[in-house]
């Protein structure tokens, strides 16, 4: 042992330590000392941002972008330097294969001075589909009674055809 720590050396190097034949047990790592409390780190959970629904892309940013990049005269390597993206990642989004994130689309934005990100359009649902609950549960009446308008719905037709 020199200067508390464990080396191999030569003899001559050697008087300055001490010998040592047994291996010195490692102190264990989580241990506890009387005095000071023991403090854990804990990471706080990882949150993600908010999901904005207000706004999307628009359904035809692929012919977008490639009609600004052909209009400023860019080629996709370019444009892939310029706003630091992959150049195959450009081509996927321009066909279409890929729809760019919001960050991205924003970048696109700005670089390409269009606009991709647009509000969103809520979906109107025709009334007609939706079907009003009964007031209350069908019963084994109501079925027969069912059965019975369709039995004679069906004989009718027949004679009439």
């Amino acid at each position: 042992m020199i200067e508390g720590a464990r080396l191999t050396v030569c003899g001559e190097c050697a008087k300055h330590g001490k010998i040592c034949y047994d291996e010195p047990k490692p102190k264990p790592v989580f241990a506890r000392s009387k005095t000071a409390p023991v403090r854990l780190r804990v990471q706080p959970k990882l949150q993600l941002p908010p999901i904005d629904t207000s706004v999307e892309i628009s359904e035809d940013f692929g012919s977008k972008i490639r009609k600004a990049r052909e209009k400023l005269g860019l080629s996709h390597e370019d444009l892939g330097k310029r706003i630091n993206e992959k150049v195959s990642l450009l081509r996927k989004i321009e066909t279409g294969k890929i729809a760019p994130s919001d960050k991205l689309a924003a970048t696109l934005e700005h670089a390409l001075k269009i606009k991709l990100i647009v509000p969103a359009k809520e979906e109107k649902v025709p009334q007609a589909k939706i079907s009003q609950k009964p007031s209350r549960e069908l019963t084994l009446g109501d079925l027969i009674q069912q059965e019975r308008k369709e039995k004679k719905e069906e004989t009718t037709g027949r004679s009439q055809s």
